[in-house]
């Protein structure tokens, strides 16, 4: 998390169609959904206590949850059998920082921008004004530090917060006691050694007890540390187990760590994950051997060290085209929601929703969600593209559909590129360039080719935004 970065196939029409192909609104639909404040309003210091049991969803826009997973699927299933691609954002603090008020105008912001997926602490340590309380004054626990004493108003609050994602379509990947950076003040990990595993097995059950109902929370446990003491973390999930069953649950590992690899062996993980800044590429094909869910979970944030929109691109690029099912976008100081933060930045997180980085991730969805992209396969042994790889952060990467219908490439940067089109069934093929600044496309000249042979390929100039990135869409057609 926030912790690292201190240390350096036609498109769908109707909303629930685009939700569950992992983007909203993206073509610029505008509806929202209310959630009730029961009674709060923004002059109110104390929020109203609604009943801490989920309700059902008012919409369309929640019908895909519960999410599962499928023997030897890579990816995400909602509950009508459709891929789920995780179009998501880092969203830390939301659970302490915000009003009611604020969390509904961030959640309709991000769904209007193609978001479906938070990033999200239940319990914050030190990111936010008044750590541990949320902005209502309350902790989490009556005896502070006491796992064994959650707070029934805290708890009602992040209630709420889960239900009106849930309504507005969002998966929320929960971390139910964030870890902190080797075990740092930033997160609990100190207070989990004191409490012991018998507290925490019981705070296990306290949320197992409470969050079976909910059906939009993605359990992710640790977080930005490879605990010693597995065992921590452990009774936390077993003690949720006892009740829950259904859930999934993943985990934030230490940084350059898959889930899956610190992990291995525990029945209890079924969804892996990457944490990557510099080899987004190669961390996600070396966990795509892997026949689990996959996505990439973080990586640089926008306006941190080295965090520009281009940075930002070319990480959930990298890993949407070597297997991963999804990725996750980091903006500071949307993260922390004017909180205390890692890095210094004049912008305020409402400002920062705007962003050039958040663009650019709308663009990511636009172009994968209206296409079959749970059939794309890494092209890992370079037969598809041939010529113009590079590098590191630099790599170009590409990808092909399992029926040779079509393929797409990413160059994190300008240049000429080699594409074997025999690798696509043809019998031609439509080329295009997508500027993933901007959303739009322009068509290759000479395109259509025969789907045979090398051919060379090189955007004309930048993009629009500046930079030299581009994506390449090949599509065969008659």
């Amino acid at each position: 998390m926030k912790s690292a970065h201190a240390m350096m196939n036609s498109r769908r029409t109707c909303l629930k169609a685009l939700l569950v192909a992992g983007v909203a609104a993206y073509v610029g639909i505008s509806a929202t959904v209310a959630c009730s404040k029961s009674g709060s309003s923004s002059s109110s210091n104390e929020p109203a206590t609604p009943s801490p049991a989920p309700v059902s969803p008012p919409s369309a826009v929640s019908a895909a949850f519960p999410l599962r997973i499928e023997t030897g699927k890579r990816y995400l299933v909602d509950s009508a059998g459709m891929p789920f691609l995780i179009q998501g954002n880092s969203a830390w603090s939301l659970m302490v920082q915000l009003t009611r008020e604020q969390v509904d105008q961030y959640l309709d912001d991000r769904r209007a921008r193609g978001f479906n997926t938070l990033l999200v602490n239940l319990i914050e340590h030190k990111f936010s004004n008044n750590p541990p309380k949320n902005v209502y004054g309350h902790g989490p626990f009556l005896i502070p530090g006491d796992y064994s004493t959650p707070n029934e108003q805290y708890f009602t609050h992040a209630d709420w917060v889960i239900q009106c994602a849930r309504e507005k379509g969002f998966l929320i990947l929960l971390v139910p006691s964030y870890l902190g950076y080797n075990g740092d003040d930033q997160g609990w990990y100190q207070e989990m050694l004191a409490n012991g595993i018998a507290k925490l097995r019981e705070y296990g059950r306290y949320l197992g007890r409470r969050y079976a109902g909910f059906t939009n929370i993605l359990w992710t446990h640790g977080g930005d540390y490879n605990p010693p003491n597995k065992a921590l973390v452990r009774e936390i999930v077993f003690g949720f187990r006892e009740f829950d069953t259904r859930a999934l649950h993943s985990a934030h590992c230490a940084l350059e760590t898959a889930a899956a690899d610190y992990w291995s062996g525990e029945s209890w993980l079924q969804v892996n994950n990457v944490y990557a800044y510099n080899t987004v590429y190669s961390a996600a094909l070396a966990q795509y051997a892997r026949a689990i869910p996959l996505f990439f979970l973080e990586g640089r944030y926008e306006n941190e060290a080295d965090g520009t929109e281009h940075r930002v691109r070319v990480q959930a690029y990298q890993a949407l085209l070597s297997g991963a099912a999804g990725q996750v976008f980091g903006s500071n100081p949307i993260w922390h929601f004017n909180g205390p933060g890692l890095y210094p930045t004049s912008l305020t997180w409402q400002q920062a929703l705007n962003g050039r980085g958040s663009e650019s991730m709308t663009h990511v969805g636009a172009l994968f969600a209206p296409r079959s992209w749970w059939t794309l396969q890494p092209d890992s042994s370079n037969t598809a593209l041939t010529g113009g790889l590079s590098g590191g952060q630099d790599r170009a990467v590409a990808a092909v559909a399992a029926d040779r219908s079509f393929a797409i490439a990413y160059l994190p940067s300008l240049r000429t590129v080699a594409v074997n089109l025999g690798q696509l069934v043809g019998p031609k093929v439509d080329a295009r360039w997508y500027d993933p600044a901007s959303g739009t496309y322009t068509t290759v000249a000479g395109s259509p080719f025969l789907a045979s042979g090398s051919q060379t390929f090189r955007p004309a100039a930048n993009n629009s935004s500046n930079f030299g990135d581009w994506a390449l869409v090949l599509e065969s057609t008659p």
